[in-house]
């Protein structure tokens, strides 16, 4: 088996049949399969998937564990060489997966790759980046709340970079393709992260093997975005800022207490956690 794509879905019934249905259309050449890891959804995701895609894997694990490890469960049932991790709330164009196959079958020194991703009218996501620090984070925010405002400048500076392939620290989770036997050299998503980053700790586990993580824009898929989250706003805002914090404390643990304090003076500290 060359390829096995992956899709976690919670409570994305509708996104997920218009996803499925673009990867029927795409018209893969490699051997592939795909696989849906349903994170416990309720809104009767699960039956509509066994009436209506009897030929596609279904996993069901009765809960919502979170993207990294519902995809580490999605690995450890299949076997391939190759990896995608798609979000339910994508749409795959023709000929997009064997295009992304073909950027790592051509360097075999690239770990993983990422297309340009874009929303429904066709605008730009920055689906990669350097690595998050406090510094690269704020300013992911403001540009995150510029680019919605359609602030005219910063919108052509988006589409200028979007067009350009090259290496990235990291590249969206939402369509990332990867060397199974890379993930599995360095452990796969690292479980601490629940919602926040766990793509960028992969990236960055990746890197350290000596490899290359490319942005490939000739590769373009659509991405709606915001569907797959938890549903309850405060429940989200919680695993958000646990996951930030275990991010920090991994790759940037001096500024785990300032970051604390932060959080604390918001309000947003999350329950049962200290400043020190």
């Amino acid at each position: 088996m060359d390829l096995v794509i992956i899709i976690v879905n919670y409570n994305t019934k509708g996104h997920l049949q218009a996803c499925l249905h673009s990867l029927c259309d795409a018209r893969t050449t490699c051997s592939h399969q795909i696989v849906v890891v349903d994170n416990g959804s309720s809104d009767s995701s699960v039956e509509l998937f066994r009436t209506e895609w009897p030929d596609v894997r279904l996993i069901e694990l009765g809960e919502n564990v979170g993207f990294g490890p519902a995809n580490n469960l999605g690995i450890q049932a299949t076997r391939s060489d190759l990896v995608l991790f798609l979000n339910s709330d994508t749409v795959v164009p023709p000929g997009a997966v064997d295009r992304l196959v073909r950027h790592l079958r051509d360097a075999p020194d690239v770990t993983a790759v990422g297309p340009r991703l874009v929303d429904a009218d066709g605008y730009p996501e920055l689906s990669f980046g350097p690595m998050i620090t406090p510094w690269v984070e704020a300013w992911q925010k403001l540009r995150g709340t510029l680019l919605r405002r359609r602030v005219p400048g910063l919108a052509a500076w988006v589409a200028r970079s979007t067009t350009r392939p090259h290496d990235s620290d990291w590249v969206s989770g939402a369509c990332l393709l990867v060397r199974r036997e890379d993930v599995e050299t360095v452990g796969l998503f690292d479980e601490r992260f629940f919602l926040y980053a766990e793509d960028v700790d992969l990236c960055a586990s990746l890197r350290q093997l000596g490899r290359r993580v490319l942005f490939a824009p000739d590769v373009e898929i659509v991405h709606h975005g915001g569907r797959s989250g938890v549903t309850d706003l405060d429940t989200t805002h919680t695993v958000y800022r646990r996951s930030q914090l275990a991010f920090y404390e991994k790759h940037h643990p001096a500024w785990v207490p300032l970051l604390r304090l932060y959080l604390k003076a918001k309000g947003v500290l999350p329950p049962g956690l200290v400043l020190l």
